[in-house]
């Protein structure tokens, strides 16, 4: 049986703490000048450089999805690159909010209490045995089409509206 190497239970570990991860834990894991490239349309404190950087991120996730979750399929290491190919799933529960360039709301998807599960592909480059950049390919669209977001109906787009206009008035 293969050894696993160093980096790849590194970058498992920091899929499997955006679900349920504290502060420690991405400090653990996380190197203080890291960035996500992901982090254009989250939060601006998710753009921030760092581990609390990235549990923002994670809690931007875990206030819209329930019983979120990760499942690994494969990893791959080259050098000081991991890629992770995985499937994240959850259930959509509260608003899901994206945010444009200057940091202010963009669009809310209000909660549509379905489920979903679509494939990821996640890659973390490793500087001092901590994630020190993250970026990700994504069905975005199979996870909007699942939770019925593409293609809307007529009310819910009312809704998306009025989710985006509450969103607007609360501070991320």
């Amino acid at each position: 049986m293969q050894d696993t190497h160093p980096f790849e239970m590194l970058a498992r570990r920091s899929i499997e703490i955006m679900a349920t991860g504290d502060v420690d834990d991405f400090a653990d894991v996380v190197h203080p000048r890291a960035v996500n490239r992901e982090a254009a349309q989250e939060p601006p404190a998710c753009r921030d450089h760092g581990p609390g950087a990235f549990l923002a991120t994670a809690h931007w996730l875990r206030d819209a999805y329930a019983d979120l979750h990760w499942e690994i399929h494969d990893t791959v290491v080259q050098g000081d690159v991991v890629a992770v190919h995985c499937t994240m799933s959850g259930r959509h529960v509260r608003p899901f909010v994206t945010y444009g360039a200057d940091g202010r709301v963009a669009r809310a998807f209000p909660p549509t209490g379905r489920s979903f599960a679509t494939t990821q592909t996640h890659w973390f480059r490793v500087a001092d045995g901590k994630v020190i950049e993250h970026w990700a390919n994504r069905d975005d669209l199979g996870t909007a089409t699942q939770l019925g977001w593409v293609p809307p109906s007529p009310a819910y787009l009312v809704r998306s509206a009025l989710a985006t206009r509450r969103a607007t008035r609360t501070p991320a």
